[in-house]
């Protein structure tokens, strides 16, 4: 299955070759590498010579974006009647990731039409675009959870910038895995988890993560904070080279095992408006409710 998040206005996919990509964010175009970008170039047009941003790797490691007109440091771009903050980061990233949109528009679907009141967890939350949606779905409450300071902050910007304040939403900057054992001896319970894990990462306290060792333990470790009915489980990865079967089998032998609902995986891409192909951008696998 590929879902394709192809119902952007504010961004576009302009073009793909030699390992680069060519966006339009907003009023900007940027372009930037992408390791999944392994065809050729068809032809180094005007727009890729004058994107507005350009970001160069470095050989000894990371990377710096080279600016040849006017880009403010940060600006918004709205994906239908959701606002995020986009600002180009040390490591290329622009703080939001769009192909998301398509598990965007899902989260927003199943929590309306539960016709019941739903909790969600979100981990390794990031700058919340997931969190952004299952607040404007109608969720009861939302937990943001990121060991990051700053990307929490950053969240909390999309939130409000969506006219979502007024809306439940904790946001907590912690460990995920400390932060679900924490919520297991509190009792608390959750009908929604969505999860967007690192290939490799570290805590704020140090804690390695690595995802081939550590997911289907996490994994059954959250099925502790799931209610009786929960609603969904998502997983989404970009980096960790896994096939999305790896996810569905991950579910079927944890979830599976214990909810009744229906259990798929897939990939997530974008369309490439200048040659019609299709940018893989990871993989996903879901468990939801059949009610």
């Amino acid at each position: 299955m590929m879902l394709l998040a192809d119902k952007w206005k504010d961004y576009e996919l302009i073009d793909t070759g030699d390992g680069e990509k060519l966006e339009r964010w907003g009023e900007y175009v940027l372009r930037r590498p992408d390791p999944q970008i392994i065809w050729p170039l068809d032809k180094e047009w005007s727009l890729w010579k004058n994107s507005h941003g350009h970001y160069h790797r470095s050989s000894k490691g990371g990377g710096q974006w080279e600016y040849k007109k006017h880009t403010p440091e940060k600006w918004t771009i709205k994906y239908k009647d959701l606002s995020f903050y986009i600002k180009p980061t040390g490591f290329k990233h622009t703080g939001l990731f769009p192909e998301q949109a398509a598990n965007w528009d899902w989260i927003i679907e199943k929590i309306k039409k539960a016709n019941r009141p739903i909790k969600v967890l979100n981990l390794f939350a990031y700058t919340g675009g997931a969190t952004v949606a299952a607040a404007y779905g109608g969720a009861e409450e939302v937990c943001h959870v990121d060991a990051s300071k700053g990307m929490v902050t950053w969240a909390k910007e999309n939130v409000h910038l969506s006219g979502l304040g007024d809306k439940k939403v904790r946001f907590i900057v912690d460990d995920v895995f400390k932060f679900v054992q924490r919520e297991i001896r509190r009792g608390r319970k959750y009908d929604a988890i969505i999860m967007d894990p690192p290939s490799y990462g570290r805590g704020p306290g140090g804690e390695v993560w690595k995802i081939e060792e550590k997911l289907y333990e996490f994994i059954e470790l959250c099925m502790n904070v799931l209610s009786d009915n929960p609603l969904f489980l998502l997983i989404n990865s970009y980096t960790s080279g896994f096939s999305p079967i790896v996810l569905e089998n991950i579910l079927n032998s944890s979830m599976g095992k214990k909810y009744r609902g229906k259990i798929y995986s897939g990939e997530i891409g974008i369309p490439v408006t200048k040659t019609n192909l299709v940018l893989p951008c990871g993989i996903f696998g879901r468990w939801e409710s059949l009610k």
